[in-house]
């Protein structure tokens, strides 16, 4: 027999308090439990992660609404406005904008920006103010975590593995060299190393898009440099220099900039596609996870017995912040586990 739940919230006791579950029961077959984190994978919980961010906003905004009616002059109405010595602030502290124009061609874009980040602040200062007056509860949860469990593959690694090494954290990336992102990402990447460089542990697969024509190529040049210890040297000069349309003789010339002494054993691997192979798995393996753009991410708890990481992926040029954010959550996890284990 089967029968289908779906029940997000139920009431307990006699009260009639509601408890939200953000992990209720999905279906019952002979009597046993299909839980929604059962049925989760990396699309399915961004999918609800993003449901969440999307609920959590709207009840925000019912809240004070409600708060408006019972509550007169305790809300306001309406978020500051924007001035224009703020537009002009934002305009010269924020150097990429003037690449889009001058201030009066972009004006109207960035008060549209700073309206809506003036409104979300309004929302939140008042919502917080709401909860610490005791006048809301909320019940409404984030999904549960959900860990993804990724093979490091032939991924090449930043630090030396050693026996004795104590990284136990990783950030796994799958990246493109004619994606814009990553080449964004990677200066962040670079900081985020230099201050994690005896904690954390970095990684590097390929996936290109199949739109980007010489992405395939390239990365199977940086393979081919690997053979000859100058992978991160020639990764490094491609994301700084190489163009949207890589010729062969550029492609050679950043690979003797990289420091590769045997340019002509370089050539053959690289024409011969040794290393087309490793390129495709890097790209199957990475479909399989989930991921369909770049760059891509995994970070969480590494396993170097089993070369595996397991945690959350996320996608696009991630700030610092968030690295650190994510890495310390797990560096965090890890130490608790160090001490248990004394």
């Amino acid at each position: 027999m089967i029968s289908f739940v779906g029940t997000v919230e139920v009431f307990a006791g006699s009260v009639g308090k509601p408890v939200y579950s953000n992990n209720p029961i999905a279906a019952e077959v002979d009597g046993q439990p299909i839980y929604l984190d059962e049925l989760k994978h990396i699309r399915i919980q961004e999918a609800l992660k993003q449901l969440h961010e999307m609920q959590t906003r709207s009840l925000k905004e019912k809240i004070l609404d409600k708060l408006a009616e019972k509550h007169p002059g305790s809300v306001a109405e309406q978020a500051p406005k924007v001035t224009k010595a703020e537009i002009k602030q934002f305009y010269d502290s924020n150097p990429g904008i003037k690449e889009l124009g001058n201030l009066p061609q972009v004006s109207g874009e960035i008060r549209d920006y700073l309206e809506k980040s003036f409104e979300q602040v309004h929302i939140e200062r008042q919502y917080q103010n709401a909860v610490q007056k005791g006048w809301v509860k909320v019940y409404l949860t984030p999904p549960n975590d959900f860990r993804l469990v990724a093979g490091l593959g032939t991924a090449m690694v930043w630090a030396e593995e050693k026996a004795s090494s104590t990284r136990r954290v990783f950030v796994l990336e799958y990246s493109d060299f004619q994606c814009p992102f990553c080449k964004r990402v990677q200066d962040t990447l670079a900081k985020v190393r230099k201050k994690y460089s005896k904690e954390v542990q970095f990684g590097y697969r390929h996936f290109p898009l199949p739109f980007h024509k010489e992405a395939k190529e390239l990365a199977q040049a940086v393979e081919c440099a690997r053979d000859q210890n100058k992978f991160w040297e020639l990764q490094d000069l491609f994301y700084k220099n190489i163009s949207n349309s890589a010729s062969d003789k550029e492609v050679l010339n950043l690979a003797k900039l990289a420091g590769v002494e045997n340019i002509r054993d370089f050539e053959f691997c690289w024409r011969n596609g040794k290393y087309a192979e490793r390129v495709q798995k890097d790209i199957r393996d990475g479909a399989e996870l989930g991921i369909q753009g770049t760059p891509t991410f995994i970070l969480g708890a590494y396993d170097p017995v089993t070369r595996t990481v397991s945690g959350e992926m996320f996608s696009g040029a991630v700030s610092e912040e968030k690295f650190v954010r994510v890495i310390e959550k797990y560096l965090s996890s890890t130490r608790t586990e160090a001490k248990l284990n004394q």
